[in-house]
């Protein structure tokens, strides 16, 4: 159930960040629930082996690097998902700035 909750808020929160990020396209709504999956699968499993090998870069920048690797995957995401879309990667930066902070406020509000 837990599983379903976070699937759901996880597309809700890439609908926002469309409406909000001008150049951050879904095509439509089966587009946002794959996208959610595969960044869900990338933030599993790739992000955290991506996470270990730059450390030393993300401590010599006070996390620059960690965010970075944020936006990467998340433009990576949009490469690799059809219907998906990432106008520039100064886009990627806000859209992740906005899919982090929507992400944050929703899990805040289910989980009370």
């Amino acid at each position: 159930m837990k599983l379903i909750v976070r699937l759901t808020i996880n597309v809700f929160a890439l609908l926002v960040v469309e409406y909000l990020v001008p150049g951050f396209l879904l095509e439509d709504f089966w587009t946002a629930v794959i996208a959610a999956i595969v960044i869900g699968i990338v933030n599993t499993f790739i992000k955290p082996i991506l996470q270990i090998i730059a450390l030393p870069i993300s401590i010599l920048t006070f996390g620059l690097g960690a965010f970075l690797i944020n936006v990467l995957l998340l433009w990576a995401t949009s490469k690799i998902v059809p219907g998906f879309y990432i106008a520039s990667f100064t886009t990627a930066i806000i859209a992740s700035v906005a899919l982090s902070l929507v992400s944050w406020f929703l899990n805040h509000l289910a989980s009370d």
